[in-house]
């Protein structure tokens, strides 16, 4: 029986609520209702600021399965008791509405502060109140048995042992008994009793004060459905003579017909063309259907053998083989085999399924393995049923093995045709990779990542008193492979030293490290172990926002006593150190490059909001795959594809060599955030080349190409499905290794108004923007968390490699690469070659190369000039004209992919690509670094001088009024002060129409040498002569 689940809440205080009493103060009490109950807090006398520390408990039901409550609220309300007070009725002090989907487990809890919300409109309401809300699964309670009713006065009841197989001809015991007599022997069942239904409480108004001690009692548990054993009650089903076919002992087992019944799924006298409609339904509808034959093999009973016996199953040219059966009372393996095939109606083989007994060297009929033929069975595949993931599994049944020597021998087994939406297909062994565990298609999850935030403040007594000498002191803080070091601190006397740092360490869930503190003294030779410390970080708070968190003296531990961890009372004191731990759930942990980020939420789950939609992706295929290895002297590929998206990732089934594999599955993900990109990988597997039987040491699997997609650049409820290239760049240049077909679809989930209220909201989380990180911590942190999730996925089942982790979430991407230098100039050049065109059409209009369009803009000048009000209108006008017109020239491709020709990838030199692969440190030789660091330098110069001009014409802007020519300066304050003389006397409407006019006159009245105020600026002085 599953443990019982409850909802804990704890109500820890409020702040500054509102007065209701009349006298400037309020006596809140809380009330909690979540799942149909109701429980409420004592009430604080007289108290804006109020404390409680008290927990409610609210019943929920079994963990896990028997209740579904995630879309349950928790609606919490304070009101002011009106016995303490002049107010006749309970007032409202504020409220709050929680969605279940925000609660965590036992462990995860933090306390956080709501803002309290007003219940009605003209509520007046203020404050906050604390809570920390959790589950925790508590074991059922134990119930009394009644006792047993005392026995009938019949015949004592005999055990039946089981009876060995009968002789050929006859009817085991069980088949004498006919279904009539059962029924008419049998006593009628018990009636279950009907719960009786809780009586409804009295409807009590929310603004009433409950009684200090009514709590409603919990709802009584469901009653449970009695524990059903099934392989009892298939017993004497199964050896009826209508599921366990006799078709000659002898004899070759013949293909067994069906007869019409409703377990079949598909009537006898139903068509080919029927049988298509059915595979039709599903829920895949994004990919092509994929026709596979199913063959679950449950169990056998009454074999002769004490040994593991194995199942062959042979069809369409495909012969497998069984892993040894697990043998209990019966003989189990529980295995479902999964056969490709073109379309339902394919009927060119027979299915066989034999059993075979190991090793013998008694028996000369044995296969080539040494096995012995226990007995087989045979269908004919024109009469498999089809089968729906609508519908229900179908049931296995027992069938007489036949032509072996298990002469009464039985078989459980389930054959049916479905299609790659059948929930057996997943783990179901395909017909190309047969055994291999790492060819299966899975779904992982990244492990929870938390920010731990480890201040060092101050150190007492960690040198001895009678040390006169200088000593520099370092704090080393160690976590897993994270080792962090403080700046070192200087002290004579060996009293207090100072450091006040910051240690952010990336910690993953389940939390079972400990945090290791070292303190080195510094000296000539090497550092000295001062003291070390060892923190669990189970014992860790936990916090969702920017409070303070206590700090607390810890005592270290002499490095040098190694009993120090088991007997740390007899340990000598070796000084203390002031330490302010806490994770930080407030912040989202950075796992890939800020510009393909896939999820923005913070690792706390209270602060999650609901999700704005869903995205379905279809991977189909690909096509024209380059062969990726040679095995035995042939080209081959084993592909396999990896999508990432938030937390969740998926690994399709691996397709064993083939160039042009197909897939065709569909996965969905929940969307929290539409500027987020979904990533779709494809690699070569080594990994199918293993013997599944002994370890894996198989090569890193090969990239072959991924694909990103940006949820916010897809309409709702479109349908996008496109083959898009997989492109790789080597160090032999850019090279197309084949092309994928994917589908995909984005569902919105919310209304409107407030899909589009995300677009106003900020990305990250509030802690980003309230103590945010700076770029290089942020990315020292990034890599830790790559490591930490690439070290999570390979510990699974089928792993997933560090080389796929690394390459799906862009590692190298902040890599020295003189191309993506040049491609980012060439970007800059495109976003400031907009602001050039405008340009340069007013210098076209200034010099009246079209007259037309001079005269229109001197007529736009003067009614600009002369009803300002109108310039921030006609501006916003011409910018929804602008983005009208190029709405006709959007581009037509589904979603953005990889642009080689923005990347500059078709054209970078061989030299770059190798200075772009190669590691830090380099491993070239000295010439090749030499020859790259003197072009580095050339670049640099560059650089430099652009640096040099800009910092020049900012320093000639200052030196307008530095007096640093005072005949320069003289001269621009004097025209300063005319200027103002002019625009007091002169409307500036005046000023405005006769400078627009002046700068559009016709070239014929211009002189072609530079402005006096051009040339003016230019002969300021700036500090670049002062540079040596």
């Amino acid at each position: 029986m599953g443990s019982v689940r409850k909802l804990m809440v704890e109500v820890v205080d409020a702040h500054n609520l509102v007065p209701k009493d009349g006298h400037g103060s309020s006596s809140p009490y809380v009330v909690v209702d979540f799942h149909g109950q109701r429980r409420k807090t004592r009430t604080a006398v007289r108290d804006l600021n109020p404390v409680w520390n008290e927990t409610l408990s609210f019943n929920v039901g079994a963990s896990h399965s028997d209740t579904n409550i995630f879309g349950d609220m928790l609606e919490l309300d304070i009101y002011h008791d009106k016995n303490y007070g002049s107010t006749r009725r309970n007032n409202s002090l504020g409220r709050i509405r929680l969605s279940s989907a925000q609660f965590v487990k036992k462990g995860e809890e933090a306390l956080i502060y709501y803002d309290l919300e007003k219940k009605h409109l003209f509520s007046m309401i203020q404050g906050q109140i604390g809570l920390k809300i959790y589950y925790v699964d508590d074991p059922p309670p134990q119930k009394e048995e009644p006792p047993p009713p005392p026995p009938p006065p019949a015949e004592p009841e005999k055990v039946e042992e089981p009876l060995p197989p009968p002789p050929e001809g006859e009817k085991p015991k069980e088949e004498e008994k006919t279904p009539k007599n059962e029924k008419e022997n049998a006593e009628p069942p018990a009636p279950i009793a009907a719960e009786k239904p809780p009586e409804p409480e009295p409807e009590r108004d929310h603004d009433q004060p409950l009684e200090s001690g009514d709590q409603v009692d919990p709802l009584p548990p469901e009653a449970e459905a009695p524990d059903v054993n099934l392989d009892v009650k298939a017993a004497p089903v199964s050896r009826s003579n209508s599921e366990i076919m006799f078709r000659g002992i002898n004899g070759p087992p013949q293909p067994i017909r069906r007869s019409a019944s409703a377990a079949s799924f598909a009537s006898s006298e139903a068509s080919t063309t029927e049988s298509s409609m059915l595979m039709e339904r599903s829920s895949f509808d994004l990919v092509e259907k994929m026709h596979y034959l199913f063959v679950h093999v449950v169990k056998a009973r009454y074999l002769p053998t004490n040994r593991n016996p194995v199942v062959k199953i042979a069809v369409s040219g495909h012969r497998v083989t069984s892993r040894p059966a697990r043998k209990t009372t019966l003989f189990e393996w529980n295995q479902t085999f999964a056969f490709g095939r073109d379309a339902p109606d394919d009927s060119s083989s027979m299915l066989e399924v034999s059993v075979w007994d190991p090793r013998d060297p008694h028996v000369s009929d044995a296969d080539d393995d040494g096995r012995s033929l226990l007995g087989g069975v045979c269908f004919d595949v024109n009469e498999i049923p089809v089968r729906d993931p609508p519908d229900s599994p179908l049931a296995p049944q027992w069938y007489r093995l036949e032509g072996g020597g298990a002469l009464h021998g039985d078989l459980m087994i389930a054959t049916w045709i479905g299609t790659q939406a059948d929930e057996s297909f997943p783990d179901a062994w395909k017909s190309d990779t047969f055994g291999h565990v790492n060819s299966r298609a899975k779904v992982y999850q990244s492990p929870k990542l938390w920010y731990l935030r480890a201040t060092v403040l101050e150190a007492q007594d960690v040198l001895p008193l009678t040390s006169s000498n200088e000593a520099c002191l370092q704090v080393k803080a160690k976590l897993g492979f994270q080792v962090l070091k403080s700046k070192t601190a200087v002290t004579r006397n060996g009293g207090t030293v100072s450091w006040n740092e910051d240690f952010i360490f990336v910690v993953a869930e389940p939390v079972s490290d400990h945090l290791e503190f070292t303190v080195e003294n510094w000296q000539h030779k090497a550092p000295v172990t001062m003291g070390v410390l060892r923190i669990p970080l189970a014992a860790i708070e936990r916090r969702v926002d920017d409070r303070s968190v206590a700090s607390r003296w810890f005592t270290f531990d002499n490095p040098n006593d190694e009993s120090n961890n088991k007997n740390k009372s007899s340990s000598s004191y070796n000084g203390r150190v002031h330490l302010r731990l806490c994770f930080d759930g407030g912040y989202h942990v950075m796992d890939e490059a800020a510009h393909v980020c896939s999820d923005y939420r913070p690792t706390a789950r209270q602060l999650w909001k609901p999700p704005v939609g869903t995205v379905e992706l279809g991977i189909i295929g690909c096509k024209n795959v380059v062969p990726m290895k040679t095995v035995n002297g042939k080209s081959s590929t084993d592909a396999y594809c990896v999508v990432k998206y938030g937390n969740k990732w998926v690994r399709t089934r691996t397709v064993s060599d083939n160039l042009d594999p197909k897939w065709n599955e569909q996965y969905t993900w929940k969307v929290y955030d539409p500027s987020t990109v979904l990533t779709v990988g494809v690699f070569d597997s080594w990994a199918v080349l293993d013997d599944p039987n002994e370890p894996s040491n198989s090569k890193p699997d090969f990239r072959i190409g991924k694909v990103r997609v940006r949820i916010s650049t897809l309409q709702t409820g479109k349908v996008y499905r496109n083959t898009y290239p997989l492109l790789v760049l080597t160090h032999a240049g850019l090279k197309k290794m084949g092309e994928i077909e994917i589908a995909i679809r984005f569902v919105r989930t919310t209304q409107r108004l407030d899909f589009l209220h995300v677009y106003w909201q900020p990305m990250l989380p509030l802690m980003h923007h309230i103590k945010p990180l700076g770029v290089v911590h942020q990315e020292a942190l990034r890599n830790m968390a790559v490591r930490m999730v690439a070290g999570h996925l390979s510990r699974s089942e089928p792993p997933l490699g560090k080389e796929v982790v690394f390459y799906m979430l862009d590692v190298d991407s902040h890599n020295f690469s003189m191309r993506k230098v040049r491609a980012n100039w060439y970007r800059i050049i495109n976003v400031v070659a907009g602001v050039i065109d405008i340009l340069r059409w007013i210098e076209d209009t200034r010099g009246w190369k079209n007259p037309t369009a001079t005269v229109l803009v001197h007529a736009l000048l003067v009614m600009l000039v002369w009803f300002p009000d109108l310039i921030i209108p006609t501006f916003a006008f011409y910018v929804f004209v602008v983005g009208a017109w190029n709405y006709r020239f959007r581009a037509r491709d589904p979603f953005p992919h990889f642009d080689p020709k923005i990347s500059l990838a078709e054209v970078v030199e061989r030299e770059e690509l190798d200075e772009e692969f190669d590691a830090v440190p380099s491993g070239r030789s000295n010439e090749v670094v030499r020859a790259r660091y003197d072009k580095l330098r050339t670049l640099g110069a560059r650089v430099q001088t652009v640096l040099g001009d800009l910092a020049t014409q900012g320093e000639r802007v200052q030196a307008l009024v530095t007096w640093r020519d005072p005949r320069a300066t003289g001269i621009f304050v004097f025209l300063c002060l005319l200027v103002a003389f002019i625009l007091y006397l002169v409307p500036s409407k005046m000023v405005a129409m006769a400078s627009g006019f002046y700068y559009l006159r016709h070239p014929i009245f211009r002189d072609r040498l530079p402005s006096p105020p051009l040339n003016f600026f230019r002969r300021l002085p700036s500090l670049s002569d002062r540079i040596i």
